[in-house]
């Protein structure tokens, strides 16, 4: 695809998207770091290879069209989310210019897309990276994405911090890259409020330790059925009743792929306990147990030695 492919696709859609008449002619007078006619803004975390399909797919091109008409050399070849795109310095301008945006503010949007790759030199080059397992991003809202993309699609992936795991606008979550849609959580209003209480848990300096440790801690009750499996069965089934797809999702069970998602609630609120207990020297590991429990809705926390909360508070609190 050269710039004269890429112009008459530009001169084709401006009765509905163009600001200003771009010819043929004119491309050829500018340079290739001209600005272009989209401006297409990026997702929060968005994943390079996912942003530039999103500009791509702004002017009715495969990738490789759109890198070549930008002179930019594509190198191997990849798809989000198991497979990155990474820019040269070169490329990441061209593609900040063609997107009308900043490249400082694209950068701190796109989070792997800093330039540090000297090997391409001067050279405008893109280069597909495979990426693992716990590397890779997951679906963003469909909503918000159609929203930045002018309406040219409804895909594109994220790398989520933690305490985005919730859309609470428009009621969806992506806990896991396998899921190629989005879970609708409309049905489950206590997710929408946990994402909020997060927010505000972000503001404690203990923050993101509290987290680390409370998720570790879920994650090990819910693999052993421990303490919350009514509630997070009763959860899963609402999702999975709202969500057919969960169901069908390949060789995943539901209860995997929607692992971080059922342990949500619980996960903040445990974060938010073990932020604020009080760091006293007298207080012992079985009142700690006792106000979390009450925290968490529950009569009580079993007094298991091996009880990875009881654990954490033994080793760490004292």
């Amino acid at each position: 695809m050269s710039p004269t492919d890429i112009a008459a696709r530009v001169a084709a859609g401006t009765g509905t998207a163009q600001r200003s008449t771009v010819t043929t002619g004119a491309w050829h007078r500018i340079p290739f770091a001209a600005p272009g006619v989209f401006r297409v803004r990026p997702l929060p975390g968005e994943a390079t290879a996912s942003y530039a399909q999103r500009l791509a797919d702004a002017y009715q091109l495969t990738l490789p069209q759109l890198l070549d008409g930008a002179g930019t050399t594509l190198h191997r070849h990849g798809t989000p989310p198991t497979a990155e795109l990474h820019l040269s310095p070169a490329a990441c301008h061209r593609i900040a210019a063609l997107a009308r945006i900043p490249l400082p503010h694209l950068t701190r949007a796109l989070p792997r897309l800093a330039p540090n790759d000297a090997a391409h030199g001067t050279e405008a080059a893109a280069r597909w990276k495979r990426l693992e397992a716990e590397q890779q991003p997951v679906h963003a809202c469909t909503q918000c994405t159609r929203h930045r993309s002018h309406d040219a699609t409804d895909t594109a992936w994220i790398h989520r911090p933690p305490h985005r795991l919730v859309c609470p606008r428009h009621h969806q979550a992506a806990p896991d890259p396998r899921l190629t849609t989005p879970i609708h959580t409309q049905g489950v209003p206590e997710l929408a409020a946990a994402h909020h209480a997060h927010q505000r848990l972000q503001r404690h300096p203990r923050a993101s330790t509290a987290w680390t440790a409370a998720r570790a801690i879920t994650t090990r009750w819910y693999d052993h059925q421990q303490h919350l499996t009514h509630r997070w069965h009763t959860r899963l089934t609402q999702l999975c009743a709202a969500n057919p797809h969960l169901t069908t999702a390949g060789n995943a069970s539901p209860a995997l792929l929607a692992r971080d998602l059922v342990i949500y609630p619980e996960t903040v609120t445990l974060a938010r306990a073990l932020a604020t207990l009080p760091n006293q020297p007298h207080r012992t590991t079985d009142k700690a147990l006792s106000r979390i429990a009450h925290r968490l809705g529950l009569p009580r926390l079993a007094s298991n030695a091996n009880d990875p909360l009881r654990t954490f508070l033994t080793h760490t609190r004292h």
